[in-house]
């Protein structure tokens, strides 16, 4: 990086310390609530909210991940993005009202509501662990491995150093902190990540342009535009063809966007009901550009690595290094270090830095760092909300006052990270960590789906049943992998949903005993109504979709 980039990117990290500082001391004089630290004062607008939203949803996991499998597969990854918009428009229209009725501050209070707090607090350790262990950790990995890729700084301090950048503005501030630096990360975001594509593009066609760029690319390597991938592709046990569109990808999809306690929070913060619908649908049009930013430079980065003859298709696989075993002579001078340090899928999008002009390279590394730190601060958040709300507050002090409470989320978060700190570097072996992301959250994902919807849309469900569905998507998925590994893990998904939803239904069937009518949700809990512009919004999105899907088949 020139010194040029080098003030562009420390002006960006001033910006966000700055404005997270300022708005974390900003009422110091006035004591702040577990509602303040948590909801933001429930005082979110839609705007507010989908940014931030986006920002915590973008991250490492898809800048370099996601643009990794760009790299490796092509533009059918792309299908977690287009189906996240349809989901956020049905957890818009079916889900935020219920859980905004019953004023909760996390998905575990709402199954204690309806179930008992035996489930609330084994759904509560099920969260905190997949947060820390998987979803931090590999957004610290990930990130560490672009700055080393970029600045050249070890992998280590590049952990460190990310976590201390979240850690400055978030801890104290709380989620309001989090949500308005996100409106300004996801600025950058979006900005840096449509500059570094419309340059890789313009690279690609050798200064023609970004459109005579992308179509060469579709002539180039026009098997990376296959949206829905047959049995025969390499990658289908990954997108295993149309069973993304009408299988296990809806569950990973609720789960998501509908379930996740740092995706849901945003809305849980919100003004009012039609707030945050408005900025879930607003979410869901930015979802639309994000294949563009993330998925787009990964198969820019493969056809100029393949242009210099250090990418091989038919050799590339998931384990393989994409690089390994080739001489410096076959890249050009600006790609030896990438060549001599045996480069995988998932440094496409570092690497591609390298191809930009001075100056775009620091608006291009601010807008990966900002969808880092912005999901680091929206995790560790999550994460000490969770164990106030849910373990501390119920199980360790009843009595806890306000500030004891926000200050037990401060030390949560810290711990948090300092977990994920060191955990981060074990996970150097990956190859597509986007897609080891996705197999392993998808051992917990098919049985709170069935714990949801079942608890939600029929009332007989009973706290037993739910219990087993969170045991049995552990032990179905450890199976399905162990015993049936052919099977692609987004069928096995959906397999283990269907297991762990027959499984519930007959536990509650046999149980008998019923539910409190206090705890079920019944017809009068719904209120599906929408504003037109809700609903013209979602059907505008759709069509949009609809559209994307048939261009790509």
């Amino acid at each position: 990086m020139s010194t040029l980039d080098y003030a562009v990117f420390i002006t960006y990290c001033l910006i966000i310390i700055g404005v997270g500082l300022y708005l974390s001391f900003r009422n110091k004089k006035k004591e702040k609530t577990s509602e303040d630290y948590f909801l933001a004062g429930k005082s979110l607008t839609w705007w507010a909210i989908g940014a931030s939203l986006i920002a915590s949803n973008i991250s490492a996991e898809q800048f370099i991940g996601m643009s990794g499998s760009g790299f490796a597969l092509g533009i059918a990854i792309s299908s977690y993005e287009w189906m996240a918009a349809i989901t956020l428009i049905l957890v818009g229209k079916f889900l935020l009202p219920i859980f905004i009725k019953k004023q909760i501050y996390t998905m575990p209070q709402f199954l204690e509501q309806r179930y008992n707090s035996n489930v609330k607090t084994t759904m509560a350790i099920f969260w905190i662990g997949v947060y820390v262990f998987v979803n931090l950790t590999s957004v610290l990995y990930l990130g560490s491995l672009a700055i080393e890729t970029v600045m050249g700084v070890e992998r280590i301090y590049a952990i460190i150093g990310l976590a201390l950048f979240a850690m400055i503005y978030s801890i104290y501030g709380g989620l309001t902190a989090v949500a308005w630096t996100d409106v300004i990360q996801v600025i950058f975001l979006i900005a840096g990540g449509l500059a570094t594509t419309y340059l890789a593009l313009d690279a690609v066609s050798e200064g023609g342009g970004p459109i005579a760029g992308f179509q060469t690319l579709m002539d180039a390597v026009p098997d990376h535009f296959d949206s829905i991938l047959d049995k025969g592709h390499p990658f289908y046990g990954d997108l295993p063809g149309w069973g993304v569109i009408i299988g296990g990808m809806w569950i990973a999809n609720i789960s998501y966007w509908g379930l996740n306690q740092y995706i849901t929070q945003r809305a849980l913060a919100a003004k009012s009901l039609k707030e945050a619908q408005k900025g879930v649908m607003f979410a869901g049009y930015l979802k639309l550009l994000m294949p563009l930013i993330v998925v787009l430079p990964g198969i820019a980065a493969y056809y100029l690595l393949m242009k210099e003859g250090a990418a091989d298709l038919a050799s590339m696989s998931m384990t393989n290094d994409v690089l390994a075993g080739l001489p410096d002579s076959s890249v050009t001078k600006s790609m030896t270090d990438a060549a001599t340090m045996t480069v995988k899928s998932d440094k496409a999008y570092p690497v591609l830095l390298q191809f930009l002009p001075s100056g775009f390279r620091g608006i291009a590394f601010a807008a990966l760092t900002a969808a880092i730190v912005s999901s680091l601060a929206s995790m560790a958040n999550s994460t000490a909300t969770i164990f106030t709300m849910d373990i501390y507050k119920p199980l360790m002090n009843t009595k806890a006052s306000e500030t004891r409470l926000v200050n037990v989320g401060r030390i949560t978060a810290l711990v948090a990270f300092g977990l994920a700190i060191i955990v981060a570097p074990m996970l150097g072996k990956l190859d597509q960590a986007f897609q080891y992301i996705q197999e392993y959250t998808g051992f917990v994902t098919p049985g709170i789906v069935a714990i949801f919807i079942l608890g939600i849309f029929w009332k007989k469900t009973t706290p037993k049943a739910a219990l087993v569905g969170g045991i049995s998507t552990f032990l179905f998925s450890i199976l399905f992998k162990q015993f049936l590994s052919e099977v692609p893990f987004l069928d096995r998904m959906g397999y283990v949903f269907l297991i762990c939803t027959a499984l519930m239904v007959a536990v509650s069937l046999f149980d008998g005993k019923g539910v409190d009518a206090k705890k079920a949700i019944i017809m009068k809990d719904f209120d599906f109504k929408t504003s037109r512009g809700f609903n013209a919004g979602a059907i505008a999105l759709c069509i949009i979709l609809t559209v994307l899907y048939i261009l790509f088949q």
